[in-house]
């Protein structure tokens, strides 16, 4: 792995169950790799990035690897491993 930690994030909206799956899904992944997952809530990030929403909202959960789309729906388990292993 670089010197930088990379981030991960799940886009999300309340009341998501395939987001609540994702979230599950994440959270040991990421703890192998010592990080925290971000949620990020795109309806209540449209007060300030009306963009997130219009781009990632009609296709939830989303994961972000370093602010960049990785998976949608689902977690793509064996490659974000490893592209978190680089």
């Amino acid at each position: 792995m670089s010197d930088s930690t990379p981030s991960v994030t799940l886009l999300t909206r309340d009341g998501c169950g395939l987001c609540a799956v994702a979230l599950e899904q994440l959270r040991p992944i990421c703890a192998d790799f010592g990080i925290e997952v971000a949620i990020v809530d795109v309806d209540e990030a449209a007060a300030t990035d009306p963009a997130l929403r219009a781009e990632y909202g009609d296709r939830l959960p989303v994961v972000l690897l370093n602010g960049r789309e990785h998976s949608y729906f689902d977690v793509d388990e064996a490659r974000l491993r490893a592209d978190l292993s680089r």
